[in-house]
């Protein structure tokens, strides 16, 4: 761009500059996908580098498949990688043994090995649909490969000494267990277990970041902060904000129960309605949280407002079906959608 204007002496002069392009980071920001940040201007600066950069998520196998609630951080994973960095997804075979106490009520129920096992198979297909694991370009592992070899004195002595039980207990991922069921022993090592995955993700692979929903900020925090500790090292994370409906309540579930991304429990039509059907007030959240549309093509369609947010909603709903069914089941979504509720 060119710009000409006048000195002060009234010579005229001319000033050549161009904007610099968003990176990875700065888009998800202008996106509404960054809800906390552990080093907001470091890490866009990060992006801002040629480097390729390891990026992590992390899944624990509870169920045999994942639903739409792990949906934000497995397209920030797919975002990442378009981006030109490399994903990582992190499958917690070893986890898993445990439980994530985040969000639940009581103590999940104890998985089997065989279980675990057969739920990971699983979920590798789906995250395969969103993300290009050949040729290198992206990473999918299982901390049961390094969690399974710890010895507990080792870990308590190298790991558990960075972590303060006082602080511990202010975590949001403990607090309503603590005010209510009360938490088991086995869980309050999930925070360092999860933690310890960051640090041996960063020492054997160089990941510097972590992503995952606003309600891990704690496990998150505790990952960076350990390799901060230990290794004197880079490491980032921030969280995408979790969606929810205008009273509050998570986003995700009908009157069947979740849904899910494997096409046998929720079928690619059923897939589509969901979107199609999403309150008015949230067509604009989910274009930016569940398509590669552009941010411009977001902003203008969340623009519409009366009738016209039901084109909106077609476009949302087409485009999440095309990305998890591909563009045929997409279109036959579409076309039977239409044919269910056309006007005769």
């Amino acid at each position: 761009m060119v710009q000409v204007g006048r000195s002060s002496s009234g010579l005229q002069f001319r000033a050549f500059f161009t904007l610099r392009p968003m990176n990875f980071y700065d888009k998800l920001n202008d996106r509404g996908l960054i809800q906390q940040a552990t080093h907001p201007s470091e890490s866009s600066k990060l992006f801002g580098s040629e480097e390729n950069i390891r990026v992590y998520t992390g899944f624990d196998p509870t169920a045999d498949s994942l639903h739409i609630g792990h949906l934000i951080p497995i397209m920030g994973l797919a975002r990442a990688q378009r981006a030109g960095h490399h994903p990582i997804a992190l499958i917690g075979g070893g986890t898993a043994l445990i439980g994530d106490p985040t969000g639940k009520s009581e103590m999940r129920k104890m998985l089997t090995k065989d279980d675990i096992a057969n739920n990971m198979a699983k979920i590798k297909t789906q995250l395969s649909k969103f993300i290009d694991f050949s040729e290198n370009k992206a990473s999918i592992v299982n901390n049961l490969d390094w969690l399974g070899d710890l010895n507990y004195l080792d870990i308590l002595r190298k790991i558990g000494r960075h972590f303060s039980v006082n602080r511990m207990l202010t975590a949001d991922c403990f607090k309503s267990r603590l005010e209510g069921a009360g938490l088991s022993f086995l869980e309050f090592n999930y925070m360092i277990l999860q933690a310890y995955d960051f640090l041996h993700l960063n020492r054997e692979m160089g990941c510097k970041v972590q992503i995952g929903g606003d309600d891990q900020w704690s496990n998150m925090l505790a990952g960076v902060d350990l390799i901060r500790r230990v290794e004197s090292g880079e490491a980032y994370a921030f969280t995408y904000p979790l969606l929810t409906t205008s009273d509050g309540r998570k986003m995700g579930k009908t009157e069947k129960g979740a849904v899910w991304l494997d096409g046998e429990k929720t079928k690619p039509y059923e897939y589509y309605q969901y979107w199609r059907n999403v309150p008015d007030d949230r067509v604009g959240n989910c274009l930016a949280f569940f398509t590669f549309l552009s941010n411009e093509e977001v902003k203008e369609l969340a623009k519409a407002e009366g009738a016209a947010i039901n084109a909106s909603k077609e476009v949302l709903a087409y485009e999440a079906t095309k990305i998890l069914h591909g563009e045929d089941e997409a279109n036959k979504a579409r076309e039977a959608a239409k044919a269910a509720f056309s006007v005769v």
